[in-house]
């Protein structure tokens, strides 16, 4: 890394550019002018068409779907910043992909997340900016900084601003025992109490049972998870919740809204009132709008850790209360 000035260049692959203009636009800048393609083999082809030399550059690009080519994306304008000579290179990553595959679930399975962040690093990242990873010691991968943004700020301003703080007819859920600590940390943001929804098979080939730690009975209640894919443990919650647990009305949102699969057609199935997701990834451009699903923009809290990283300040107090 040789030394950055101060002026500001973002960047964008074919993840989510709308994003990468809306961050732009609250850092009231132009956006990067560079293009990102393919060859007629595939091969992803990147050209950047102003120069970054000495420029502190972020590049906006999730890795969600199509992941891989995503991803290639990334690392191949990481590598083309860092041959023009950019002072500082700062992979934006909204979503992180192979974030899932943090561990070894039995034997001889891959660490992917951990290949992944090895490859970001030799691509030439000098930092990670990212939003809720689904681990949190996924951090620990990189042998380069990584901020990682909460995204249950944005939902508990929100939900504020609809039921209020300390409302004693609204919880938080959590629809399983591994988002318990998420969960926590929101509903104390919004001053309510919390409940956990436990799931176990009893026999092989039988439902899951699920139980209802906490008392649900009458209330609003607001289930929180970081990625809603094929929704189906989502959609199984909000059931228990109102079925078992006898809530009144139940809302859910989440930080990443990969919506792969059956997922559109479980939650309009749902007795979901509304689910709200972060436009770390977008909407699936072929599929049909869902309206109980809503956005919130990620853009002001991205733009304000990209001009805090510029001005070498502290990310955290982005957070206090």
């Amino acid at each position: 890394m040789i030394a950055h000035g101060k002026e500001i260049k973002v960047f964008t692959g074919n993840a989510n550019p709308e994003l990468a203009k809306d961050i732009c636009s609250q850092l009231y800048i132009k956006l990067g002018d560079s293009n990102v393609g393919q060859f007629a083999d595939g091969e992803c082809s990147v050209s950047v068409y102003e120069p970054v030399r000495g420029k502190d550059v972020f590049i906006v690009n999730s890795t969600c779907n199509h992941v891989n080519d995503n991803l290639m994306e990334l690392l191949i304008m990481i590598d083309a910043m860092r041959r023009a000579s950019a002072g500082r290179i700062t992979a934006v990553i909204p979503y992180f992909g192979y974030a899932r595959q943090d561990r070894k679930a039995k034997s001889r399975d891959p660490i992917s997340a951990k290949l992944v962040a090895n490859l970001i690093t030799a691509a030439g990242a000098d930092r990670v900016l990212t939003m809720d990873l689904h681990a949190a010691q996924i951090q620990g991968f990189f042998d380069i900084p990584v901020d990682n943004l909460m995204g249950a700020h944005l939902f508990a301003k929100h939900y504020i601003k609809v039921f209020g703080k300390n409302n004693e007819d609204v919880m938080v859920v959590s629809p399983d025992v591994g988002s318990t600590a998420r969960a926590r940390a929101f509903s104390m943001s919004l001053g309510t109490n919390m409940a956990i929804v436990d799931k176990r098979r009893e026999k092989a080939n039988q439902s899951e049972v699920m139980n209802i730690i906490g008392n649900v009975e009458g209330k609003t209640c607001i289930l929180l998870d970081d990625i809603v894919d094929t929704a189906g443990s989502l959609c199984g919650a909000a059931k228990a919740i109102k079925e078992i647990g006898g809530a009144k009305e139940v809302y859910a949102c989440a930080t990443h809204g990969v919506l792969s699969g059956p997922a559109l057609q479980r939650i309009e199935d749902s007795c979901i009132k509304e689910l709200l997701l972060l436009d770390t990834i977008p909407y699936p451009a072929d599929k049909p709008k869902v309206d109980k699903i809503r956005y919130l923009s990620t853009a002001s809290i991205f733009a304000e850790a990209i001009r805090r990283i510029s001005e070498e300040v502290s990310i955290a107090s982005i957070f206090d209360t």
